[in-house]
């Protein structure tokens, strides 16, 4: 067999489609999403080589209009576990003994695969399966996913090419990196079509094979995911597509002696579960496995006295409200100081006012529905308590209606008291707290950040006072692992703002760089002597 050294394409973020009135993307979009909408389909699990249907058989609808069925899913149970982690330990051998520059070609196709044929059906179905208007399913399924295939293939180059700097007289020093010794555990989250996707191909990617969950309101999209593993070439048994309870899934696979790691986004509670569970089977494992984990935030925006408010108030409404504020770095909390209060409250209610909220299909909507019934119900009742509360004001919204679709109004809170309950905990919906604090107390207000919430994924300053900028960067530097500095606290950018927090938010392995692939790698290190030693005595050893 030919070898070489192979230099992969240099990645480039994907161009973000524009969707303007009269664009061919937009025309397209529109064509496939009246195509989804009339059709039903049955998605069935995807094990080894197999498309399992197990007859049980569970409905899928638009968040925005939950009377619409989308097609059905089916669900498995136990012993679907058990086939799909027998079904990745079977392909393992194959796969990590792959060529790493045909793992590379594979992935590299998926993300080909994604930004021509693909774009329009995987952009339609993650509208109409999670709420997402035209252009955060853009920047999320095509543009973010793509970039996560792209730069993973040649951080990974770039991780086999690390070698140690010095070999010694006879000597040859090598450093491998082998896959993990077992199967690796992706459960996905509904909330981004691209973290759906980059759980299990980054762990694929590095030679290990998969077992993959993706949350139940996010299985429309997973399904077209694996429609472009399966035409990019990726083997059976490598990804494993299952949906079953988690609980059953918990049993079956944290008690499992191959069980090599767990690459999870969702809540901190759920996470912390695993991390416990894991702790008490640790004697049952043939290695300890990898725990890699984005979790919960309570994301803030903090302005200064010298902030530009026009800024501050774009920062917030995009921040909060973009995806209807779900978004693990959501703008949730924000700290206003007094003197620029006026015109930043005036300028983000023009905003409000101007956001329109229905279907995704409908392009001017800004405002879609959140997830699901018990994601609407658990937000409806923040609000609810917050009409109830004392030194709590409504300033926009407060208004909901599940009858059609999960609609909650974007909704501004602007509280007395910092440590009021919505200043603290995760609410993952449309619902911004506002704290207006003495313009000359910026020091006080950066304290409060700090201590709030137990959280520490992302957060920004707004400020054109450098010293200012200075001090918050220093004093916020355990307070969030994605900074921003006049900017809104979203919209990290794979190769450029590699994301993941720290604290009660993960553990920051930061996804859409090297760091997060090294984890997914167990170094070997080699020596090998040319001429080995015939002698054991040393010099020293002999008399003067």
């Amino acid at each position: 067999m030919l070898k070489g050294f192979f230099n992969v394409p240099e990645p480039k973020n994907e161009p973000v489609k524009s969707y303007a009135p009269g664009s061919p993307e937009r025309k397209e979009l529109q064509n496939k999403l009246k195509e989804l909408r009339g059709q039903q389909v049955d998605v069935p699990m995807y094990i080894g080589s197999d498309e399992v249907r197990t007859g049980n058989k569970k409905p899928m609808f638009p968040p925005h209009d939950h009377q619409h069925l989308l097609g059905h899913f089916h669900e498995g149970d136990a012993s679907h576990v058990e086939q799909a982690i027998n079904a990745a330990l079977g392909a393992k051998e194959a796969w990590e003994s792959m060529e790493w520059e045909q793992r590379a070609a594979i992935f590299l196709k998926a993300a080909d695969l994604l930004a021509g044929p693909y774009r329009a059906k995987i952009n339609a179905a993650t509208m109409l399966g999670q709420s997402k208007n035209a252009m955060q399913a853009e920047i999320d399924a095509a543009c973010e996913f793509i970039d996560f295939l792209r730069f993973n293939v040649k951080y990974m180059t770039e991780i086999y090419s690390q070698q140690p700097p010095v070999s010694g007289d006879g000597v040859w020093n090598r450093l491998e990196q082998r896959p993990l010794e077992g199967f690796v555990f992706a459960l996905t989250p509904f909330n981004f079509t691209a973290i759906a996707g980059n759980l299990p191909t980054s762990a694929a990617l590095m030679g290990n094979t998969v077992v993959w969950k993706p949350a139940y309101t996010q299985i429309y999209s997973a399904d077209v995911l694996m429609q472009v593993f399966k035409e990019a070439g990726v083997p059976d048994g490598v990804i494993n597509l299952i949906y079953v309870d988690g609980p059953a899934t918990g049993e079956v696979v944290f008690n499992h002696p191959d069980f090599a790691g767990i690459h999870f986004t969702g809540s901190t509670g759920v996470f912390q579960h695993i991390w416990k569970t894991i702790g008490e089977n640790i004697y049952k494992y043939k290695s300890y496995p990898r725990i890699v984990g984005e979790t919960g935030g309570k994301d803030f925006v903090l302005a200064h006295k010298s902030a530009n408010p026009k800024a501050v108030a774009v920062g917030l409404s995009r921040g909060a409200f973009e995806f209807q504020g779900q978004k693990c770095s959501a703008a949730s909390r924000a700290y206003i100081p007094s003197n620029i209060w006026d015109d930043v409250k005036k300028f983000l209610l023009e905003d409000l006012s101007s956001m329109k909220m229905g279907p995704t299909e409908d392009f001017t909507n800004f405002i879609n529905a959140v997830i699901d019934e018990k994601a609407f119900d658990k937000i409806s009742k923040y609000i609810a308590d917050a009409k109830e509360a004392d030194g709590v004001e409504i300033i926009a919204g407060g208004n909901y209606d599940k009858s059609k679709g999960y609609f909650i109004e974007p909704t501004v809170l602007v509280v007395s008291d910092p440590m009021y309950t919505t200043m603290q905990e995760e609410i993952f919906g449309p619902v911004l707290t506002i704290y207006v604090y003495n313009s000359e107390h910026f020091e006080e207000a950066l304290e409060l950040v700090d201590q709030t919430s137990p959280y520490a994924l992302t957060g920004a300053i707004f400020s054109t006072d450098r010293y200012a900028v200075e001090l918050a960067t220093k004093k916020l530097r355990n307070a969030a692992g994605n900074f921003y500095i006049n900017d809104k606290p979203t919209g990290a950018v794979v190769g450029q703002q590699p994301f993941g927090g720290a604290r009660a938010s993960g553990t920051n392995d930061k996804a859409g760089s090297m760091i997060n692939l090294l984890r997914w790698v167990s170094p070997r290190t080699i020596k090998e002597t040319f001429v080995s030693p015939v002698d054991y005595k040393y010099p020293f050893l002999g008399e003067d």
